[in-house]
Order: structure tokens, then C-alpha cells, then sequence
């Protein structure tokens, strides 16, 4: 629950957050993990 409020308080729509971040989360090295944070993430498409 938490990631889901921190996305919207980040201003992202949740389901489109937590879409990205499952799908990138495999093949995410270490030093990239801070990317996935709802307060520095961006949506690729």
C-alpha cells in the first residue's frame, strides 16, 4: 500500500507505476534500483 500512495503523491497513476517497475525489476541491475522509487521514477514507453 504504500508504494501505491507514494505513487500518487509523486503524481504517477499507480497501476501504470507498479506495471513498469514489475516489468523492469528482472533485468534491473543493483545500482539502478533507486530508479524504480516513486520519487525518481519516470515512465518509458
Amino acid at each position: 500500500m504504500s508504494l501505491i500512495q507514494c505513487a500518487k503523491l509523486n503524481g504517477h497513476e499507480p497501476c501504470a507505476y507498479l506495471k513498469d517497475v514489475l516489468e523492469r525489476l528482472p533485468i534491473c541491475k543493483s545500482r539502478q534500483i533507486s530508479e524504480l522509487r516513486p520519487h525518481n521514477w519516470h515512465h518509458t514507453d
